[in-house]
């Protein structure tokens, strides 16, 4: 019925198999999501010792000013420094 799954993992992006057996113990245990951290992540997790968050280099459209921000940035996007995006929030 449950065949083995490759999945990526949301925090590190590494694939992961979510094996039939974890599955099939989600399934007993009512859980209709599957996971979406690999079982390192999700210990990490646990343990309160998450990986570090990959930051990016971008310049702010509004004030011209370096920063480093979660996310890829994108050339259709605007990207916000932490200060004037702060502005716009309260806007």
């Amino acid at each position: 019925m449950f065949e083995d799954k490759t999945l990526v993992c949301k925090d590190c992006g590494k694939e992961f198999v979510w094996t039939a057996g974890e599955q099939e113990f989600y399934a007993s245990r009512g859980f209709e999501n599957q996971p979406q951290r690999c079982k390192p992540c999700r210990d990490a997790r646990k343990n309160g010792t998450r990986t570090e968050r990959q930051m990016f280099d971008a310049v702010c459209a509004a004030c011209g000013k370096a920063c480093k921000v979660p996310f890829q940035p994108r050339e259709d996007r605007p990207v916000y420094c932490s200060d004037c995006f702060a502005k716009m929030k309260q806007a």
